[in-house]
């Protein structure tokens, strides 16, 4: 019987193995350090509508029960019945469990829920949750009290909407759809743009589609996800077809669905691309479906990428009509800078005959990128961040740091890489024999193995070919014959690959370049996850003012008066004590011109807050002795420049209102 080499070609040497796998090993151990600093640092997930105000506030003490509790936001959010909740001391529903009443006015997000009349006193629980404009859950609680405050059994839920289980599924299947979205459209554009031949590479194709099965997968995950993301937070809830179906009512279900619809347009895009375009022969023709391709494929490409511009970041806030193209763009271009260098990647491990022309062209489009990233970039930060003080003071100002970080290391490495295209170019296009002889002593003692058996391979294949009769009566044989002599040029190509020091500089380059791309999508990820730094310090300065003790003590005011009548004028003397939030006591004197006591039929007040949209609050005093009116009730909601407005009527015919602006609390 005569022995037959191994269809496969020749085994590696051991070196050509241990230095791949020292190098994946060191960037793996890289990037588990950098995820594990990202955790660390990125904490759950906010949302980015914040509360910026409410009516009772948070701690605040009213005399009597309020007919409505509202709350109001940042931006626009999507609420239902059940979102508001107002719970007694008890745990039981002091509201009328009725879906929550629109108060909007202009571009005050308002939101109020009824209460039930004849509450009694003591604290109750404010509990609410929503769904941000930018498709993210929101939650939160705090407490009020009438009368006075009182022991509660509801306890305050210290877990943030769209944490658990469910929300670390979301994430990981958002950031799968970011990764399958930029190998998808940054692999095809590769081709199409850099290296045409390489539709025929079977390495681009397993990448491309693998691109757009994770982008697949994670879109439907994501879709099934979305109710228990924003709702209950349990798993099984993930199949409630009711659910799913109050989903696709929604602004980011439809963005999802019309996802998977534009997948499938791409998915007949990829079988023309690995099809009928990688067996085209015909240089026009072959030119005229380039064209076409490409004009497709950058249609599609937008459209996916505007799934997330529609529902997300881009879609709410300042200037959203600029900022959703803006992201559209930002996305397209990140794709073709990351997604084609994991192309290149590829190429340059997996496949022999890549070409320096197709590296340098990349390099060029790449670059290109590169500028468009950036320019997009900072108008989206200025967008976010709104100040200097944001970049630093906020937690999405200080990822934004780790990522422009990331995005410099990136283009610092990318240097080196062009140095490498540079160097590859200047060989002419090709590893020539001659300098494969060259460098061929070089590598003799790490290929001598690979060579001898690849000998044995070709005189196995010649003996064959000199038998013709008997190979062409077993096509079994044949076929065997023909994978032997494949993977002998295969082997003798990677031989000269492996010879060429630019390319292996080249690989090694482009290795550390898709290792710090991977934990800059990471960090993008949880960045479009996080509180823009904009919203968050207006919610803090909302949250400061109404939470902010009262430092000013009893408030004195002086206000003078002309009815127009016979002893119209005289002067109101007003001390508000301890001049708080909460209950004080109001004494009122009316003196004449002369500065004695003055007793009229009626005097009145009001209070405003006109930057809360709160009053005017009736204050109506008791009066005492001559001249001195009192009320032990008077109630400040919270601290702010109040509008104290007082009535006065010295006759059946004369009256006149005045007023006077003071800081309260």
């Amino acid at each position: 019987m005569t022995a037959t080499a191994p269809p496969f070609g020749p085994p590696p040497s051991v070196p050509a193995i241990r230095r791949p796998l020292a190098a994946a090993g060191l960037l793996a151990a890289l990037l588990g350090v950098v995820f594990g600093l990202l955790l660390a640092v990125a904490g759950p997930a906010s949302a980015h509508a914040a509360l910026t105000g409410s009516d009772p506030q948070d701690g605040a003490v009213v005399a009597t029960a309020p007919k409505q509790v509202t709350l109001t936001f940042s931006e626009q959010v999507a609420v239902d019945k059940g979102s508001i909740r107002i719970l007694d001391p008890n745990g039981k529903r002091a509201d009328t469990e009725a879906a929550p009443l629109d108060l909007h006015s202009g571009s005050t997000v308002k939101y109020g829920v009824a209460l039930h009349t004849g509450l009694p006193d003591g604290t109750y629980t404010v509990a609410w949750q929503a769904v941000s404009a930018d498709s993210h859950p929101v939650s939160g609680a705090f407490t009020f009290s009438i009368g006075a405050p009182s022991e509660t059994t509801v306890a305050l839920p210290d877990n943030e909407a769209g944490g658990g289980l469910v929300g670390t599924l979301y994430g990981i299947a958002r950031y799968a759809a970011y990764a399958g979205f930029i190998v998808l459209a940054g692999g095809a554009a590769f081709v199409l743009a850099c290296w045409q031949r390489g539709a025929g590479a079977r390495p681009l194709q397993r990448l491309v589609v693998r691109g757009w099965m994770t982008l697949t997968v994670a879109t439907l995950a994501m879709l099934l996800l979305r109710n228990p993301y924003t709702g209950s937070g349990k798993l099984a809830d993930a199949f409630d077809l009711d659910g799913l179906q109050a989903v696709l009512d929604t602004k980011p279900g439809a963005a999802l669905v019309s996802r998977l619809l534009l997948l499938g347009a791409s998915a007949l895009f990829i079988a023309v691309l690995f099809g009928a375009y990688a067996k085209r022969e015909d240089e026009r023709e072959k030119k005229d479906l380039t064209f076409g391709l490409a004009a497709g494929g950058a249609v599609i490409a937008a459209g996916i990428a505007g799934t997330w511009a529609l529902a997300e970041h881009a879609s709410t806030g300042i200037q959203p009509g600029i900022a959703m193209p803006v992201d559209v763009l930002h996305l397209l271009a990140v794709a073709t800078w990351l997604g084609g260098l994991a192309a290149l990647l590829v190429a340059l491990y997996r496949t022999p005959d890549v070409t320096p022309d197709a590296v340098r062209r990349f390099s060029r489009i790449a670059f290109c990128a590169v500028l468009v990233v950036v320019a997009t970039g900072i108008y989206q930060s200025w967008r976010q961040l709104g100040s200097w003080s944001a970049l630093t003071g906020t937690g999405y100002g200080q990822l934004l740091l780790v990522k422009v970080g990331l995005v410099a290391v990136l283009v610092g490495v990318a240097s080196f890489s062009r140095r490498w295209t540079g160097r590859l170019a200047a060989g002419g296009g090709a590893v020539t024999e001659t300098r494969a002889a060259e460098t061929g002593a070089e590598a003799g003692a790490e290929t001598g193995a690979e060579t001898g058996a690849g000998a044995g391979m070709e005189a196995d294949v010649a003996t064959a070919s000199s038998s013709g009769d008997s190979t062409a009566q077993d096509p079994a044989r044949a076929a065997q014959l023909a994978r032997q002599k494949a993977a002998v040029a295969t082997a003798e190509k990677k031989r000269v690959r492996d010879a060429d020091p630019d390319r292996s500089g080249l690989r090694r380059s482009v290795l550390a370049e898709v290792g710090v791309a991977v934990a800059l999508l990471a960090v993008t990820t949880i960045l479009t996850s996080t509180e823009p730094g904009r919203t968050e310090e207006e919610a803090a300065r909302a949250s400061n003012a109404a939470a902010a003790p009262a430092v000013s003590g009893p408030v004195n005011l002086t206000l003078p008066f002309d009815t127009g009548g016979q002893n119209g004028k005289g002067t109101v003397r007003m001390d508000i004590d301890p001049g708080r939030t909460g209950t004080n006591a109001l004494h009122l004197w009316i003196e004449d011109s002369q500065g004695k006591a003055m007793d009229v039929p009626e005097v009145k007040l009001a209070l405003t807050l006109k930057s809360k949209d709160i009053g005017p609050l009736p204050v109506v005093p008791v009066r005492l002795t001559e001249g001195h009116w009192t009320s032990s009730g008077l109630q400040i909601p919270m601290a702010g420049d109040w509008t104290v407005a007082a009535t006065v009527r010295t006759s059946d015919i004369d009256q006149t209102t005045v007023d006077k602006n003071v800081k309260i609390g």
